[in-house]
C-alpha cells in the first residue's frame, strides 16, 4: 500500500515534469530548418550547425532522461507494484534505444546494473555490440 510520502514524492515529480514555465518544445525539424537558414545566410558553417544540433539533441535527451529518472524514483516499490511496474530497470526507455545509445549509457552503471542489462539483452535483442561492451565493462 502506498504511503503519504510515496504519493507526495510522485506529485512532486509530476509537478516538476509538467511545469510549463520550465518546458520549451521545439521539434528537431524546426531546429534543423533554423540552422539551415543560418548556414544559407552565411551566419555559421555547416559543420558548426551540425555540431550545435547534436549538442542540443544530447542536452534534450539528458534532460528527458533526468525527468524520467525523477519520476521513476518517485515510484517507490509499493507504488510501482500497485501500478504493475516491477523493479526499476537501470536504463530508462531501453527497448527504444539503439545499440550505440545503450553503450553510451553503460558508463553510469554499477556492476549489478550492468549484469541486469546483460541478462535482459541476452534474453531479448541479443546484440553482439551491446553484449561485447557489457562484457568489457564487467571484466
Amino acid at each position: 500500500m502506498a504511503t503519504d510520502d510515496d504519493e507526495s514524492s510522485l506529485r512532486a515529480a509530476l509537478r516538476r515534469m509538467l511545469n510549463p514555465l520550465e518546458v520549451v518544445v521545439i521539434t528537431r525539424e524546426r531546429v534543423q530548418e533554423a540552422l539551415d537558414d543560418a548556414v544559407r545566410r552565411g551566419r555559421m558553417t555547416r559543420d558548426d550547425a551540425s555540431d550545435l544540433l547534436g549538442e542540443l539533441m544530447r542536452r534534450g535527451r539528458r534532460q528527458t532522461d533526468d525527468l524520467l529518472s525523477d519520476l521513476e524514483g518517485a515510484l517507490t516499490a509499493p507504488v510501482r507494484r500497485a501500478a504493475g511496474l516491477g523493479d526499476r530497470f537501470p536504463i530508462a526507455g531501453y527497448d527504444d534505444l539503439t545499440a550505440a545509445q545503450i553503450i553510451e549509457r553503460l558508463r553510469d552503471l554499477d556492476p549489478d546494473e550492468l549484469r541486469r542489462v546483460r541478462e535482459y539483452e541476452r534474453r531479448n535483442a541479443n546484440r553482439k555490440t551491446v553484449l561485447g561492451a557489457l562484457d568489457a565493462k564487467l571484466d
